[in-house]
């Protein structure tokens, strides 16, 4: 019997409900929690507040303000990703956020610039100072903790000498509509359609061409419970997007997905391929779960290493936009204050590992959600600040436990 038959087989034989929990429950068991206890723990958030505050938390305007709100962290997040599966970190994200918002603010108010050419020069600036974070740190071999705690230094004084002595620079409307506007009902329907059409559609053929190769795929029914879920969520938060949520519909509508939602969405799409689908991707997560063997591997770890630190202060430009956009212009603390401490909190909330090898993209996301939740539930409930950073504190403690014992329990089952 040939290869692809036997595997054939083999996934028919896994094709039913029962032996998809079965294997589930032998990976959770095997210490791949993944970011189920993320997951979890943003359902119990989301049934809380929605009972503790009914009237505020479950409306479309809070939900709608609740993704404003959390794009920029998020995003931030999305890029430190890269850097955690090395099991480095990078202190300076924020701050290379506001520095790289504050350079193309400056272009575009003060100087004129095209927003396209503005844009690009605030993303290079970004992508200059990962260059120079992953040099100190491969070639000369700097502790990244150092090296980045001292940008975090030096780069609060470039933020405050480009925004100049009134402490605050305009990004100008384009950059305002970014994490402000939204798009028109009708297309983000099309978009969500879309979204989950070229889901459904790559893994399918991604899964039958695999089967064709002798290659371990996904079930048949698994693959249609993860696009069927998919399908449902997507199409839960469009259509309750959709509605009207402004407080003043006579004054000012609001409705539809907004474009901060799409940006995220779009970008954690190309991360996600890229650490997924391609041979740059593998080469990470191998440096990442043994360094000296991808060495001998024939993997060129220095260079990962810089292309990582690299990605993540163009993602970080990225989320400098954002949060830009959504203070209404760039001041001494964008991206200072919690922003880093929230982005690297997201990405391990969501299951991203601090030891390295292990995360995805989509972690950062899911993170994202559960930092932003805490945080706008219990402002809803007037909590102090105090309670916030607490509790947020505390879920993260819980995260890096869970992150370690699942660890411990993948070494004892031989799965690392």
């Amino acid at each position: 019997m040939s290869a692809v038959t036997e595997e054939t087989q083999d996934a028919h034989g896994r094709d039913t409900v029962g032996s998809i929990v079965g294997d589930y429950i032998a990976k959770l068991r095997g210490g791949d929690v993944g970011s189920m206890p993320a997951v979890l723990g943003l359902v119990v958030l989301v049934v809380a507040f929605s009972i503790l505050r009914p009237e505020t938390f479950t409306k479309a305007f809070n939900f709608g303000n609740l993704i404003q709100q959390s794009a920029g962290v998020t995003i931030i997040a999305m890029g430190l990703v890269f850097v955690l599966l090395l099991g480095e970190i990078d202190l300076a994200a924020g701050y290379t956020a506001g520095t790289a918002a504050a350079v193309t603010s400056l272009l575009l108010t003060s100087h004129d610039w095209p927003v396209a050419a503005a844009i690009v020069v605030g993303l290079l600036t970004g992508t200059a100072i990962g260059f120079c974070i992953g040099t100190l740190v491969a070639r000369l071999g700097i502790p990244s903790f150092v090296v980045t705690l001292a940008l975090f230094l030096a780069l609060q004084g470039v933020v405050l000498s480009i925004i100049g002595e009134k402490g605050s620079i305009d990004s100008g409307e384009f950059i305002a509509k970014l994490n402000s506007d939204n798009l028109p009902v009708w297309l983000g329907w099309v978009v969500a359609v879309v979204l989950v059409g070229a889901y459904a559609g790559l893994t399918f053929v991604s899964n039958r061409r695999r089967r064709r190769n002798g290659l371990t795929s996904e079930p048949n029914l698994l693959w249609a419970m993860k696009s069927g879920g998919l399908a449902v969520l997507t199409f839960l938060v469009v259509f309750y997007l959709s509605i009207e949520r402004s407080p003043n519909a006579n004054i000012k509508s609001i409705k539809g997905v907004p474009i901060s939602l799409v940006i995220i969405i779009g970008l954690a799409v190309v991360l996600t391929v890229l650490l997924s689908r391609t041979r740059w991707g593998s080469h990470v997560y191998a440096v990442g779960g043994n360094a000296e063997a991808a060495r001998r591997a024939g993997i060129n770890v220095k260079l990962v290493q810089l292309s990582c630190f690299m990605m993540c202060s163009t993602v970080a430009a990225i989320g400098g936009l954002m949060l830009a956009s959504y203070s209404g212009g760039v001041n001494n603390v964008t991206g200072g204050n919690q922003t880093l401490l929230y982005a690297v909190g997201a990405a391990v909330i969501g299951g991203t590992s601090l030891f390295g090898g292990k995360g995805r993209v989509v972690d950062a996301i899911i993170g994202g959600t559960v930092v932003a939740t805490i945080a706008n539930g219990m402002g809803l409930m007037n909590q102090p600040d105090s309670r916030k950073y607490i509790v947020t504190g505390l879920v993260l403690l819980v995260a890096a436990s869970v992150d370690a014992i699942s660890r411990r329990k993948a070494a004892a089952s031989g799965r690392i």
